[in-house]
């Protein structure tokens, strides 16, 4: 079928090669010239969007995560400091009372 057929890539970023056009080609090399220089698509775009959506909701979460991460040493270190604070103001009190 003539890359017609499954529509071409327009991209506008054909110098860059992808980490996933570099599995490809480890994979077969014939696919990705067939995708890369011939423009062919896979017969799977539906699939593939559904996967690369997924990724993008899962680097999401990984996000968040990261995100209560640093939330929770924050408080963790304030806490530590509202301790030590309590304590130095316990010990002039009761050294000085």
């Amino acid at each position: 079928m003539p890359p017609e057929a499954y529509g071409t890539r327009d991209r506008g970023d054909d110098d860059l090669i992808r980490a996933s056009e570099l599995s490809q080609y480890a994979y077969c090399a014939r696919a990705w010239w067939l995708g890369r220089v011939m423009g062919y698509r896979s017969a799977n775009v539906e699939a593939m969007d559904a996967g690369t959506a997924r990724h993008r909701a899962h680097g999401r979460t990984v996000e968040g995560a990261y995100r209560m991460r640093r939330l929770a040493l924050a408080l963790l270190v304030l806490a530590a400091v509202a301790l030590a604070a309590a304590l130095a103001v316990w010990l002039i009190v009761s050294v000085g009372g």
